[in-house]
């Protein structure tokens, strides 16, 4: 026992209960299946099936936007201990292509139906002392043309964290990832094919999108013992950003060339 939390020091989460919202694919199966890889017992819920069963994984079919099915899901479990805030997303839309109320229903999927799901889940979880973890985006502090909505509801879900972290303390630690570029099923209608996807990899320090285990082992970490102390963070997991575009438009500075002669002087 942790004197200082009151908590078990245990980093093999026997007997928790995982609720992942819309981990029926892409980063939240990833994340599904990281946390039953722990041996937890995990749940995911979205209004369809997956299209291929995740194993050690159970399904519930749910409308999160539809807020009294949603109390009533969480109502009938008898116990949780990890909520991952995941369902989300967005078609490529710019903001004079549709109206007000179409980007609202946006905002409201990525913003609205995580702080549902979580009021849903707060008595369970302050009873286990559990934990929330949003999932996140880059898109919410950096400018999103095509999905201007779905990053500023992705900027209001960091800020929401914040808040329900200080709120919610000390029986409930709730944490945001912030999460980069990822390679899923749908990656192609984000990047294009193969060479759109190596030439998007190209951008990225580390030389590669992230896959959804990554991304999973980020929530497992965040809601295990081993981060009993953080809450009210944001865990950027997105491979070390993005390159500045003003260094490869400078002039100064350039490595140099073959004959290491500076590339932007004269002999």
């Amino acid at each position: 026992m942790d004197k200082t939390s009151g908590r078990p020091v245990d980093n093999s989460p026997r007997g928790r209960t995982v609720v992942v919202t819309g981990g029926t694919r892409g980063v939240g199966a990833g994340i599904a299946r990281a946390f039953a890889e722990t041996g937890d017992r995990v749940l995911v819920c979205a209004r369809r099936a997956p299209e291929v069963p995740l194993d050690g994984v159970e399904f519930r079919p749910l409308d999160l936007r539809d807020p009294p099915a949603v109390h009533a899901f969480f109502d009938a479990l008898p116990r949780l201990d990890v909520l991952v805030n995941n369902a989300g997303g967005t078609p490529y839309r710019r903001l004079a292509d549709a109206d007000a109320e179409r980007h609202a229903r946006v905002i409201e999927l990525n913003l609205v139906t995580p702080l549902t799901a979580s009021l849903a889940a707060y008595d369970h979880l302050r009873r286990t002392r559990g934990s929330v973890v949003m999932v996140g985006s880059v898109s919410g502090s950096r400018p999103s043309p095509g999905s201007a909505a779905y990053g500023a509801a992705k900027a209001g879900l960091e800020n929401l964290a914040r808040s329900m972290a200080v709120e919610w303390a000390p029986e409930v630690r709730v944490n945001t990832l912030v999460v980069g570029m990822v390679r899923t099923e749908l990656s192609h209608l984000h990047y294009g094919g193969e060479d759109g996807v190596a030439a998007v990899s190209g951008t990225v320090p580390l030389g590669r999108l992230a896959a959804p285990s990554d991304i999973g082992a980020a929530a497992v970490f965040l809601a295990s013992d081993a981060a009993a102390y953080i809450s009210g963070a944001s865990l950027l997991v997105h491979g070390g950003g993005e390159r500045p575009a003003f260094l490869d438009a400078a002039t100064a500075d350039k490595p140099a060339d073959k004959d290491n002669k500076p590339a932007d002087k004269e002999e």
